[in-house]
């Protein structure tokens, strides 16, 4: 029942049947949740996932508490190996799509290491539960600036990822983290948000499919996540990795993760335009002079004739 959303109470029916228009749901009555798996539930707490077996138990996106919140406080910033897969520095922040958004966990620590985060989700469940956990972090003052770096598209990563017509418009990095079988010994050990997240989504057996669009789409670089032991992504070596106790970050270079050289060239223009102006208009105006003022308007004037405008600049 994965395409359904139930509503607990006649109340949510009209924000139901919304969400359910804007993700392709079928609307579905509290009788239903009766039947086994995980169901996409709404009530005066927003979207959750529940089982029939577990009553008690709602598994949502929320980024303000639980292993998030944790992870935003005490995660090591950019010391944490995803940080360096996709270079972040003190510098610079790149633009990141993450073309395989789940639950949007990896998007949230893009986005409160500074990364503008553009994130796409595919799976009409898993999306609506993310956009409705940045809709509620969006509330929270704590992190509203962060989830505000954050913006979400439903829709498949197969059609989105497409090169941009400038190499400048393009983002800096694509990250990929798409959803395989697992090793039977360690399903006991995953946490229940997860397992009800892999019953939704399924094994992303298209994956492959994905690198060389990304490796299309992006300016600087690939980052893939992987299991520690995994097969590279459609078995193509990458330019290197940063294995972790449990996952790796398999990175394939493309270029150096630094403003694009357009921005680049901007603001060394930019820089020499303001100190040849102020140099033209130190040596033109004279305190004695009645005709200071006028000077300074003329050199000004043929300074904006000779050099491009600060507007063009910022473009």
């Amino acid at each position: 029942m994965a395409d359904y959303l139930i509503y607990l109470d006649a109340q949510f029916q009209p924000q139901a049947a919304e969400l359910a228009a804007r993700y392709g749901l079928q609307l579905a009555d509290e009788a239903c949740l009766q039947e086994p798996g995980f169901h996409l539930v709404l009530d005066a707490q927003g979207l959750s996932l529940r089982s029939a077996e577990q009553p008690k138990t709602a598994v949502k996106v929320d980024f303000s508490a639980g292993a998030v919140a944790h992870r935003r406080k005490f995660g090591g910033g950019m010391g944490q190996d995803i940080a360096k897969a996709v270079g972040v520095t003190g510098a610079y922040k790149p633009s990141v799509i993450d073309a395989t958004a789940g639950l949007g966990r990896d998007s949230f620590v893009l986005a409160t290491l500074g990364c503008r985060v553009f994130a796409q989700e595919r799976n009409p469940v898993v999306a609506a539960l993310l956009a409705d956990g940045l809709a509620r972090g969006l509330s929270d003052p704590e992190i509203s600036d962060i989830v505000s770096r954050i913006s979400l598209t439903f829709g498949s990563s197969h059609e989105l990822l497409v090169p941009a017509e400038a190499v400048q418009d393009s983002p800096d990095i694509v990250y990929l983290d798409p959803m395989f079988d697992h090793d039977p010994k360690q399903t006991a050990q995953v946490k229940k948000d997860m397992q009800a997240f892999r019953q939704i989504v399924g094994q992303d057996t298209d994956a492959d499919d994905l690198l060389q669009r990304a490796l299309d789409c992006a300016r600087c670089r690939v980052v893939v996540k992987r299991a520690r032991k995994a097969e590279p992504m459609a078995g193509r070596k990458p330019s290197y990795a940063l294995t972790g106790k449990s996952n790796r970050f398999d990175v394939y270079v493309k270029a150096k993760v630094a403003p694009s050289g357009r921005n680049k060239k901007a603001r060394s223009r930019g820089l020499f335009y303001q100190a040849f102006r102020l140099r033209r208009i130190l040596c033109r105006s004279a305190p004695s002079s009645t005709s200071s003022s006028a000077s300074v308007i003329s050199s000004s004037e043929e300074l904006t004739d000779n050099f491009p405008s600060s507007s063009r600049l910022r473009r």
